[in-house]
């Protein structure tokens, strides 16, 4: 076992833990953090998207070691106090979710695809997304959602 001094949407964390472990768990057992979600385990679905120093990583295949106490990790609970980020207005305007399991993770994926091209193509949104897996099949509106947020952001 080892101490990890994480932050965590702006907070600090002391975590107990083996180097090994999922961060994951952390942010969601030790943290209390549960909006990032399991899926598959091995990073395909994309359910556990976050960001690390506003990277998209899925939380599932990231360890507890190759995290370092300056890197700034954040969850869907650290996007907005209000869930007023545009990509959250739009995913709510438009009804994005149907089940809703998988969104946090296609949240987080949004948010990272528009800061690094704020007016994305249909292609560029289908490509950056497709590593998130939506078994509602709510594509066609996800696809939509990310639209209309660019053009809140603009």
């Amino acid at each position: 076992m080892k101490t990890f001094h994480l932050t965590i949407n702006q907070k600090s964390y002391e975590i107990e833990a083996e180097p090994d472990m999922p961060l994951l768990w952390a942010i969601r057992d030790m943290a209390g953090l549960t909006g990032t979600k399991f899926g598959c385990g091995m990073g395909l679905c994309g359910a556990c998207t976050i960001h690390i120093d506003g990277n998209p990583a899925r939380a599932c295949l990231t360890t507890m070691g190759s995290v370092n106490a300056d890197q700034q990790i954040t969850t869907i609970e650290g996007i907005s106090e209000k869930a007023d980020h545009p990509v959250q207005k739009a995913w709510v305007e438009l009804q994005v979710p149907q089940c809703g399991y998988c969104q946090s993770g296609q949240i987080m994926t949004a948010i990272a695809l528009l800061k690094s091209k704020p007016n994305p193509t249909d292609e560029e949104i289908d490509e950056t997304m497709s590593g998130n897996i939506c078994r509602c099949g709510t594509y066609k509106r996800i696809r939509e959602a990310i639209h209309s947020a660019a053009k809140m952001s603009v």
